[in-house]
């Protein structure tokens, strides 16, 4: 209601909003102290080039988006999401003892990928969820909120995971093993802190995949798909941010803290622009995260510094804070909502799949034509998206004005 107090906007976010963001936040925990070591790992331990690990973030990548097709239809089917979704977070959770245990690359690329299965089983009847409990009106607020929640694990993952590096001795494998911890805790609060709404029972459950349903998601939100998918080619995996890191000359035990940056810069960012999704256009917002995108890779391609080093990670923790809620809050409005699960699942599988290729580019150049170039085919690919965008405005899920 217009005068009240900001903070009311935060209240009427529905309390399963904010358990589903906390077991967000305690698997981004878990994830992130393997992730912003792992580059480092497969580098300095296991003897693996920028190639290979462009590869294997890439396939990892788009592992998750594949199998969320299937868990996302599947829970439109059965019209149930919250099991499904603890089925995903307790494979994630099973995968961390894996990366401790890695004598060599290919165990890494098998629990990578068991990891990206999990993230994959429960991603779209997670976002699915947070759409199914949450008023229309609040939508952007919420996956900001979630997306906020998620990124706070995410600055804190790689924090312990300096923390753990500089007590430890630079003891890759116990940072793991104490990784799992936090992924366990996740899939206790999910089992016993949601209660999933009834869904109406409806002749509309039918499988999903039929061609007359996916017809039925509507131009509006296939063009949702479209963006999301060429807005995927600027964004390669970010590793190659640790990695950028490990050439600025600071040591191994404290690389983790650009990812620290980043995610502290996204965390902060992510509700504000998920409330700026419910009042203005979303061209205009989308438009915005990727020219801090291209900021970003411009900085990044003359980060030998440290301190630029941060700098650009800063900019690209911003541009996700901008874009990652808003392209779902996007999907949301443009879904039918018996078919929300299979949207997020369809968005996710193209976007995946995209990433995959940027990011194997993204390894190519980085071993042939050197870190630079990588940064400047990014801003490059975020140029031709904007241009894209002015062209092909978003539908109007949001605001105009």
């Amino acid at each position: 209601m217009q005068g009240e107090p900001q903070v009311s906007v935060v209240r009427q976010i529905p309390r399963s909003v904010w358990v589903l963001g906390c077991v967000s936040l305690f698997m981004d925990i878990s994830s992130e102290i393997i992730h912003s070591l792992l580059p480092m790992f497969l580098l300095a331990t296991l003897g693996a080039g920028a190639g290979t690990i462009g590869f294997i973030e890439g396939i990892a990548e788009a592992t998750a988006p594949i199998v969320k097709v299937f868990s996302g239809t599947l829970s439109d089917y059965l019209g149930n999401r919250k099991w499904l979704a603890v089925a995903g977070y307790s494979l994630g959770a099973l995968s961390k003892p894996l990366f401790a245990l890695a004598p060599k690359v290919e165990v890494v690329v098998a629990a990578r990928v068991i990891d990206r299965v999990g993230k994959g089983i429960r991603g779209a009847p997670r976002d699915a969820l947070v759409a199914d409990v949450t008023p229309q009106h609040l939508r952007g607020a919420a996956f900001g909120l979630r997306q906020s929640l998620d990124t706070v694990g995410a600055f804190l993952g790689p924090l312990l995971a300096v923390l753990i590096m500089l007590v430890w001795a630079d003891n890759f494998r116990l940072a793991f093993w104490l990784a799992v911890i936090p992924g366990v805790l996740a899939v206790a609060l999910l089992t016993f802190g949601i209660r999933e709404p009834k869904h109406e029972a409806s002749a509309k459950r039918t499988n999903p995949v039929r061609w007359e349903n996916l017809r039925g998601l509507g131009s509006d939100y296939w063009s949702v798909v479209a963006i999301g998918a060429i807005f995927a080619l600027a964004r390669f995996s970010e590793a190659f941010l640790v990695l950028r890191a490990m050439g600025s000359g600071v040591p191994i035990a404290l690389v983790p803290l650009v990812m620290v940056a980043m995610n502290f810069v996204y965390a902060l960012s992510a509700y504000p622009s998920g409330k700026l999704a419910d009042t203005m256009s979303h061209t205009r917002l989308l438009a915005g995260g990727l020219i801090v995108l291209i900021g970003a890779d411009l900085v990044l391609a003359h980060g030998t510094n440290w301190s630029v080093v941060v700098v650009g990670v800063a900019l690209w923790g911003l541009h996700m804070g901008m874009t990652q809620g808003l392209l779902a809050t996007m999907v949301a409005d443009t879904a039918p909502a018996h078919l929300r699960g299979t949207a997020f699942g369809f968005f996710n599988l193209l976007s995946g799949i995209v990433t995959l290729v940027s990011s194997v580019v993204a390894g190519q150049l980085w071993e042939r034509q050197g870190a630079a170039t990588t940064f400047y085919a990014g801003a490059a690919f975020g140029i031709a998206t904007v241009v894209l965008l002015l062209f092909h405005p978003t539908p109007h899920t949001g605001k105009t004005r």
